[in-house]
């Protein structure tokens, strides 16, 4: 799951969300870069530096800061603002035709000018290559024609009314590439980046670090707060990722550290001078437990029900997260319009023993339930393989099921999973919108991402009406319906929603403007203080 494949406290209140707004930068933000450097340690890999293949966490946490869209979202908000465009809209009622003028001037960090050729070409490029690891079937999907009538005009015809459209192009999807500079039919695979982003990639090796200078031909909203960014690769090892912030090696560690390090680090350094201080941030970040529903055990929906009765979120958040996570009770996490708890609502927040036993006895089995949960380290936090012991406990502990836990390498646990061989697994969800969706169509729409054979018609005929309305409010009932039909079905059972943590010296700030629902992970607002 995409990107994704990945942590949310409280939403901002309205107060809060329009002092960040009013602290966007100006319409023609800095290029040159003030202060000092920063060096950032992260454990997530960058699995590309194209944007038609990459569709992970690390990837589009470059694409956000190389490359400018049409689009972006403002810190603190969900809401997304004109970026290279200068006013984009949708030119009729039925949310089938959107027009962008791109602002003047534009040009990409090798001085080529950046004209709406550019991008029609990179939505173009990224549908035709359509990459099994990138955004063209779940992102790019309604884009029917794409039009540019001048240098400054895009008009994209769309296949159907999609009001989610200037959310999904603010994202990494929306990535806008240099023509001159990307083949039109295959990847760019030299590990190199041409973007009219807030930054320039200087270098990238996959497997130690990338380093960001400042772009200085950048025209946008964005206003840098330091001089350039070396992101450091610790590929999962999170004792040396700890061991390099704790030393200064990195200035921050973003993603990858163990819950119990955040906790202790937290704990160690309250009020001490010179020491680490935890910055944690709001997040739509989700992970579920995927039934697969041709399986021969829990494709029955009594089987799946009576996990729904047995599993203790509040127990697995407590001693697995150590409180770094909620409990979720639905497929749209807190802080997204629409957020119900159907789950919490049909099965509770308790073990119930007793409507477990009868929902196994409903599917016509006696005995114990035996199941194996399938896990991949790192992929969708460290502490996955833990968490799923922990359920296995929980299961076992009811004696309604013998449960077991395997882990594999996340390469041979999406194939295995493609090829219909796991029961119960896990998928995580870093969001690419915050709209509920970003948390529905890609798991019961068309081409879903979850390979667990549940088709829903009630869920598919509802999922389009939706799409085709302005008014996110007004799709609140619906998505309510959705999710209601989520909880008596059971595909996926919803465990927890987190939240974004960064571990930094006394020397960095900024952090707050870059860990919101967004999950843009803005290089431009971290900053970097002398030594005292």
């Amino acid at each position: 799951m995409r990107k994704r494949d990945q942590w949310l406290a409280a939403p901002l209140g309205a107060g809060l969300a329009a002092a960040l707004l009013s602290g966007c930068g100006s319409e023609d933000g800095s290029g040159a870069g003030t202060g000092q450097s920063v060096v950032m340690g992260m454990s997530d890999e960058v699995l590309s530096t194209d944007p038609a293949s990459g569709y992970d966490p690390g990837s589009w946490l470059l694409f956000n800061n190389v490359f400018q869209s049409l689009m972006s979202f403002p810190k603190g908000s969900t809401t997304p603002q004109p970026d290279a465009a200068k006013s984009c809209k949708f030119k009729d009622d039925t949310s089938t035709v959107y027009e962008c003028t791109l602002v003047e001037g534009l040009k990409f960090s090798n001085g080529h000018d950046l004209t709406s050729e550019d991008v029609a070409y990179s939505f173009r490029r990224t549908l035709k290559i359509n990459d099994k690891n990138g955004p063209a079937s779940t992102m790019l999907s309604t884009i029917k024609n794409i039009k540019t009538p001048d240098d400054a005009t895009v008009v994209f015809e769309l296949k159907r009314s999609d009001a989610t459209f200037p959310q999904k192009i603010a994202s990494g999807a929306g990535s806008i590439v240099d023509h001159t500079e990307y083949p039109k039919d295959k990847l760019r695979t030299d590990g190199k980046a041409v973007g009219s982003g807030v930054y320039k990639l200087d270098s990238f090796d996959k497997k130690t670090k990338a380093v960001f200078k400042p772009n200085g031909s950048y025209k946008g909203p964005a206003t840098l707060q330091n001089s350039g960014m070396t992101l450091k690769f610790f590929d999962g090892k999170q004792d040396e990722l700890k061991a390099a912030v704790q030393k200064g090696d990195v200035d921050l560690a973003y993603r990858g550290l163990a819950i119990k390090d955040i906790a202790d680090i937290e704990a160690a350094g309250a009020g001490d001078k010179g020491s680490l201080k935890v910055i944690e941030g709001t997040s739509a970040e989700v992970q579920h437990l995927v039934f697969n529903t041709k399986d021969s055990v829990v494709g029955k929906v009594g089987v799946r029900k009576a996990i729904a009765y047995t599993i203790d979120r509040s127990t697995l958040v407590r001693d697995v997260y150590k409180r770094t996570a909620e409990p979720l009770y639905s497929v749209v996490p807190s802080g997204i319009t629409g957020h119900r708890t159907p789950f919490f609502d049909v099965y509770g927040d308790r073990p119930q023993p007793d409507k477990a036993a009868a929902a196994i006895k409903s599917a016509g089995i006696s005995g114990k339930v035996k199941l194996t949960l399938w896990a991949t380290p790192v992929r969708y936090g460290p502490a996955t393989v833990a968490e799923f012991k922990e359920i296995a406990k929980q299961l076992n502990a009811s004696g309604l099921f013998e449960a077991d836990v395997q882990s594999v390498p996340f390469d041979q646990y999406e194939k295995d999973i493609a090829a219909g061989k796991y029961g119960v697994y896990v998928k995580g969800w870093v969001p690419d919108y915050p709209d509920p969706d970003n948390f529905t169509a890609p798991f019961f729409g068309e081409d879903n991402v979850l390979a667990n054979n549940y088709q829903s018609k009630e869920i598919a005929g509802i999922l389009p009406t939706t799409a085709a309305q302005g008014s996110r409010a007004a799709t609140v009932a619906d998505f309510t319906k959705v999710q209601n039909a989520v909880a008596q079905d059971v595909p996926v059972l919803p465990l927890w929603q987190g939240k974004q943590y960064a571990v930094a010296n006394e020397r960095i700030s900024g952090l707050q403007w870059t860990l919101d629902a967004s999950t843009v992970f803005r290089f431009w607002e971290i900053s970097k203080g002398a030594k005292e």
